[in-house]
Protein backbone atom coordinates (compact mmCIF):
# COMPACT_ATOMS: atom_id res chain seq x y z
CA UNK A 1 0.00 0.00 0.00
CA UNK A 2 1.13 3.52 -0.72
CA UNK A 3 1.93 6.07 1.99
CA UNK A 4 -0.86 8.36 0.74
CA UNK A 5 -3.44 5.58 0.97
CA UNK A 6 -2.26 4.56 4.46
CA UNK A 7 -2.60 8.14 5.72
CA UNK A 8 -6.08 8.50 4.19
CA UNK A 9 -7.21 5.24 5.80
CA UNK A 10 -5.80 6.37 9.16
CA UNK A 11 -7.63 9.70 8.80
CA UNK A 12 -10.92 7.90 8.05
CA UNK A 13 -10.48 5.60 11.07
CA UNK A 14 -9.68 8.51 13.36
CA UNK A 15 -12.41 10.87 12.06
CA UNK A 16 -15.66 9.13 11.26
CA UNK A 17 -18.41 10.76 9.26
CA UNK A 18 -16.95 12.18 6.05
CA UNK A 19 -18.11 11.11 2.59
CA UNK A 20 -15.52 9.60 0.25
CA UNK A 21 -15.51 7.14 -2.65
CA UNK A 22 -12.79 5.48 -4.77
CA UNK A 23 -10.08 6.64 -2.39
CA UNK A 24 -7.47 4.12 -3.62
CA UNK A 25 -7.84 5.38 -7.23
CA UNK A 26 -7.37 9.00 -6.13
CA UNK A 27 -4.30 8.05 -4.09
CA UNK A 28 -2.79 6.33 -7.15
CA UNK A 29 -2.95 9.67 -9.02
CA UNK A 30 -1.02 11.42 -6.26
CA UNK A 31 1.57 8.63 -6.16
CA UNK A 32 2.00 8.99 -9.92
CA UNK A 33 2.72 12.73 -9.67
CA UNK A 34 5.07 12.84 -6.70
CA UNK A 35 8.37 14.45 -7.64
CA UNK A 36 11.73 12.99 -6.60
CA UNK A 37 12.41 13.85 -2.96
CA UNK A 38 8.77 14.68 -2.26
CA UNK A 39 7.45 13.19 0.99
CA UNK A 40 3.82 12.85 2.07
CA UNK A 41 3.26 14.70 5.35
CA UNK A 42 -0.54 14.50 5.65
CA UNK A 43 -3.46 13.21 3.56
CA UNK A 44 -7.25 13.11 3.83
CA UNK A 45 -10.34 12.50 1.63
CA UNK A 46 -12.90 15.19 0.78
CA UNK A 47 -15.39 16.33 -1.82
CA UNK A 48 -14.02 19.00 -4.16
CA UNK A 49 -17.10 21.21 -4.35
CA UNK A 50 -18.98 23.78 -2.34
CA UNK A 51 -22.27 21.87 -1.95
CA UNK A 52 -22.79 19.36 0.87
CA UNK A 53 -25.39 17.46 -1.20
CA UNK A 54 -23.02 16.85 -4.14
CA UNK A 55 -21.35 13.59 -3.08
CA UNK A 56 -19.92 12.52 -6.44
CA UNK A 57 -16.77 14.68 -6.62
CA UNK A 58 -14.60 12.82 -4.13
CA UNK A 59 -10.91 13.67 -4.06
CA UNK A 60 -7.84 13.02 -1.96
CA UNK A 61 -5.82 15.93 -0.62
CA UNK A 62 -2.16 15.33 0.17
CA UNK A 63 0.25 17.73 1.82
CA UNK A 64 3.84 17.05 0.79
CA UNK A 65 7.07 18.69 1.88
CA UNK A 66 6.82 20.94 -1.23
CA UNK A 67 3.14 21.54 -2.09
CA UNK A 68 -0.51 20.62 -1.63
CA UNK A 69 -1.93 18.11 -4.14
CA UNK A 70 -5.63 17.47 -4.85
CA UNK A 71 -6.36 14.41 -7.00
CA UNK A 72 -9.62 13.18 -8.54
CA UNK A 73 -9.82 10.02 -10.67
CA UNK A 74 -12.69 10.26 -13.15
CA UNK A 75 -15.18 7.38 -13.26
CA UNK A 76 -14.67 6.40 -16.90
CA UNK A 77 -11.29 7.78 -18.00
CA UNK A 78 -8.85 10.49 -17.06
CA UNK A 79 -8.18 12.41 -13.88
CA UNK A 80 -7.71 15.91 -12.48
CA UNK A 81 -4.74 16.99 -10.38
CA UNK A 82 -4.39 20.40 -8.72
CA UNK A 83 -1.16 21.60 -7.18
CA UNK A 84 -0.93 24.52 -4.75
CA UNK A 85 2.55 25.74 -3.94
CA UNK A 86 3.25 27.87 -0.84
CA UNK A 87 3.90 31.01 -2.91
CA UNK A 88 0.33 30.84 -4.31
CA UNK A 89 -1.33 30.19 -0.94
CA UNK A 90 -3.24 33.08 0.66
CA UNK A 91 -5.35 31.72 3.50
CA UNK A 92 -7.74 29.03 4.67
CA UNK A 93 -11.33 29.30 5.88
CA UNK A 94 -13.03 26.63 8.02
CA UNK A 95 -16.84 26.26 8.15
CA UNK A 96 -18.53 23.78 10.46
CA UNK A 97 -22.11 22.86 9.71
CA UNK A 98 -24.67 20.62 11.35
CA UNK A 99 -23.42 17.36 9.81
CA UNK A 100 -20.18 18.14 7.98
CA UNK A 101 -17.42 20.69 7.69
CA UNK A 102 -16.05 22.64 4.73
CA UNK A 103 -12.64 24.15 4.11
CA UNK A 104 -11.94 26.89 1.59
CA UNK A 105 -8.35 27.31 0.45
CA UNK A 106 -7.80 30.75 -1.03
CA UNK A 107 -4.97 30.99 -3.55
CA UNK A 108 -3.74 33.81 -5.74
CA UNK A 109 -5.79 32.57 -8.72
CA UNK A 110 -8.78 30.70 -7.29
CA UNK A 111 -10.62 29.35 -4.29
CA UNK A 112 -10.63 25.61 -3.70
CA UNK A 113 -13.65 24.23 -1.82
CA UNK A 114 -13.37 20.95 0.11
CA UNK A 115 -16.67 19.81 1.58
CA UNK A 116 -18.32 16.91 3.42
CA UNK A 117 -15.42 16.68 5.85
CA UNK A 118 -15.94 15.09 9.28
CA UNK A 119 -16.39 17.81 11.89
CA UNK A 120 -13.87 16.14 14.20
CA UNK A 121 -11.11 16.46 11.59
CA UNK A 122 -11.45 20.18 10.79
CA UNK A 123 -8.98 21.37 13.46
CA UNK A 124 -6.38 18.80 12.43
CA UNK A 125 -6.69 19.65 8.72
CA UNK A 126 -6.50 23.39 9.36
CA UNK A 127 -3.47 23.05 11.63
CA UNK A 128 -1.50 20.82 9.25
CA UNK A 129 -2.12 22.92 6.15
CA UNK A 130 -1.73 26.33 7.78
CA UNK A 131 1.41 25.49 9.77
CA UNK A 132 3.15 24.01 6.73
CA UNK A 133 2.16 26.80 4.33
CA UNK A 134 3.14 29.60 6.70
CA UNK A 135 6.52 28.00 7.43
CA UNK A 136 7.24 27.40 3.73
CA UNK A 137 5.94 30.79 2.60
CA UNK A 138 8.60 32.51 4.69
CA UNK A 139 11.25 30.98 2.41
CA UNK A 140 9.97 32.99 -0.56
CA UNK A 141 11.43 36.47 -0.83
CA UNK A 142 8.93 39.27 -1.33
CA UNK A 143 8.84 40.74 -4.79
CA UNK A 144 10.73 43.98 -5.18
CA UNK A 145 8.65 46.81 -6.52
CA UNK A 146 9.35 47.65 -10.15
CA UNK A 147 9.88 51.35 -10.56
Amino acid sequence: MSEVYNQVVNFKKKHKGGISWRVKKHCDIIDKHLNPGEIILYAFPAQKNIDFYDIFTTCVVALTNKRLLIAQKKVIWGYTLSSITPDLYNDLLVNQGLLFGRITIDTVKEEVFLSNLPKSGLDEIETNITEFMMKEKQKYKPREEIK
